[in-house]
């Protein structure tokens, strides 16, 4: 799986100023400030409403902030105000953070008048020496001077802002001479919401009666599927399916299927979930002297013959497939093989139940697997295993696997060295019944 490489967020202390507490919610004592005709005048306080606030960085809807704002006695409108993160980014290589301008995207309201989207400012910082570094802002809309101002703002954060993290916020408030007349904070923390459906995995299951079902990520490990979807009938006639890409729920991913006759046949995806396959392909014939076939995550097929000798063949844009490769022999050791979750290799089950995790090496005509890696014992406990995009919130692929009583567990990936994505050590129940499919990938 290509992979984004997330900004470094650095957390930025914002120095000498003393919160208190007003009824349970944090603020910004009172504080002489110089006004634009240089005379001391008081600071107003700023409150948050309801405390810390929750962001979702994902699907989710908009959620609201609030606070208020109390300003000192005769202060002259428009008052303008905004609010600076604590934290700001920094960029791993240029180029490279995720995060854009529409990050978070925010409608403004003030005293109950609307005034529409308001703009963030999501500054990226290279690390230069003893140079400030910007910090994420939001101005917020000119109001009439009044005793308080109660502001309204939504916060509709894409996943990208999970790198925000847990933030104060400052907020200040200034006079038609641009003089401060009221500060403090809010907090607010970005957590992790449901992922696109680009990046949300997807199984499918064919029964025994030869119907393919599709099963689509929610973004939720306490009830990772929604409810399956037909894809159509027919798909017992195929002795062997294989992704070639990992399938989502966007309707992408790409497979091969093997008929009785020997016959592979391609099928794209098609983007669109209610029909994720185009009309299949014609690869060839001949494939019946294969006994597994695995996809290795960048289109390339990997296929055992009886003899346990690994061939692989490398995707053609015009022909599908080039001729094959000999990777080795041995592989007749494994049980079960998939394509890891995170198309970056495969998995491999032996006969006493170790299972283990091949890296995808490199472009061919490289050997397509670095040296194999354990991921751990008691596998040989189920009769189907399958990896699987991401179907949490972590963005790290999964795997799931069904036992012999008919039972699909969820193991989440992390990333151990070496091994890089694998499965991890624990499970979750996804639910039973699974028995009646006799094909799970």
């Amino acid at each position: 799986m290509t992979r984004m490489r997330s900004a470094v967020v650095a957390a930025a202390v914002i120095a000498a100023l003393a919160p208190v507490t007003f009824g349970g919610s944090a603020a910004f004592a009172a504080s002489p400030a110089a006004t634009s005709a240089g005379t001391a005048a008081e600071v107003g306080t700023v409150v948050q409403e309801g405390g810390r606030l929750a962001v979702p960085a994902g699907e989710e809807g908009p959620v609201t902030l609030r606070f208020t704002a109390t300003l000192p006695a005769g202060v002259q409108g428009p008052v303008t105000a905004s609010f600076q993160l604590g934290t700001w980014l920094t960029e791993d290589e240029p180029g490279s953070s995720p995060v854009s301008q529409d990050v978070i995207r925010s409608v403004c309201a003030v005293n109950g008048v609307s005034y529409g989207e308001c703009a963030w400012d999501m500054p990226f910082n290279p690390p230069v020496l003893n140079d400030p570094p910007a910090r994420p802002s939001l101005d917020l809309p000119a109001a009439p001077a009044a005793e308080t101002l109660t502001y309204t703002v939504t916060l509709d954060a894409d996943r990208t802002a999970i790198v925000l993290g847990r933030t104060d916020a400052l907020v200040t408030l200034r006079d038609s001479m641009g003089a401060e007349v009221a500060r403090g904070t809010i907090g607010l923390d970005f957590v992790p919401g449901t992922p696109p459906p680009g990046k949300r995995g997807a199984v499918h299951a064919r029964d025994k009666d030869g119907v393919l079902w599709r099963y689509e990520g929610t973004g939720d490990v306490s009830r990772p599927f929604a409810t399956r979807k037909r894809v159509g009938g027919g798909w017992n006639a195929y002795t062997a399916v294989a992704p070639l890409t990992t399938a989502t729920a966007d309707g992408r991913g790409d497979l091969v299927a093997r008929d009785k006759a020997g016959v592979l046949w391609y099928y794209q995806g098609t983007g669109k979930p209610s029909a994720p396959f185009a009309p299949r392909q014609r690869v060839g014939g001949g494939w019946n002297t294969y006994t597994a076939l695995v996809g290795v995550g960048d289109g390339s097929l990997v296929a055992r013959d009886r003899d346990g000798v690994l061939w692989r063949y490398k995707a053609e844009y015009n022909t599908l497939y080039g001729p094959r490769q000999r990777v080795g022999g041995g592989w007749n050791t494994y049980t079960a093989l998939t394509m890891s979750g995170a198309r970056d290799g495969a998995l491999g089950r032996d006969k006493d139940g170790v299972l283990w995790k091949y890296n995808r090496y490199g472009l061919y005509p490289s050997p397509p697997f670095q040296q194999r890696q354990r991921v751990g014992g008691g596998w040989n406990t189920y009769t189907a295993i399958a990896g699987t995009a991401e179907l949490g919130r972590d963005d790290r692929p999964d795997l799931v696997a069904r036992d012999g009583a008919g039972k699909l567990w969820l193991y989440q990936g992390v990333s151990k060295p070496l091994s890089g994505l694998v499965p991890g050590s624990s499970r979750s129940l996804v639910g039973g019944g699974w028995n009646t499919y006799d094909l799970i990938f």
